[in-house]
C-alpha cells in the first residue's frame, strides 16, 4: 500500500469515526429529552406494529443470549417470539 492509498484510508476512517461520534452524541442528547419519550408514547401504535417492535426487540435479545452461550435464556425468548409471531399471523 502506497503512503497516498494509506493517507485516504485514514482520512475515511477519521470521517466516519467523527460521523459516527456526533450521531452518538445527538442520540444521547435526545434520548435524556422528557419531550422524546413523550413523543413516542403518543405514537399510539396498534398491535400489529407493537408486535412488530416486540418481535425486532426479541430477536435481538436472542441474538445477544445466543453469544453469550445463555441457552436457558434462549429458550425462554423463543417461547415469547412464538407468541408474538402468533399474533402477527392474525395480520397476514
Amino acid at each position: 500500500m502506497t503512503d497516498k492509498q494509506l493517507e485516504d484510508l485514514s482520512i475515511k476512517i477519521v470521517s466516519r469515526m467523527v460521523k459516527i461520534k456526533s450521531m452518538e452524541d445527538w442520540f444521547s442528547h435526545v434520548n435524556k429529552s422528557d419531550e422524546s419519550w413523550k413523543v413516542y408514547e403518543d405514537l399510539e401504535l396498534d398491535e400489529e406494529a407493537a408486535a412488530y417492535g416486540e418481535l425486532a426487540k426479541l430477536m435481538t435479545i436472542m441474538d445477544i443470549c445466543k453469544n453469550e452461550e445463555k441457552y436457558e435464556k434462549c429458550a425462554i425468548i423463543k417461547n415469547r417470539i412464538d407468541a408474538t409471531k402468533k399474533i402477527l399471523k392474525k395480520y397476514k
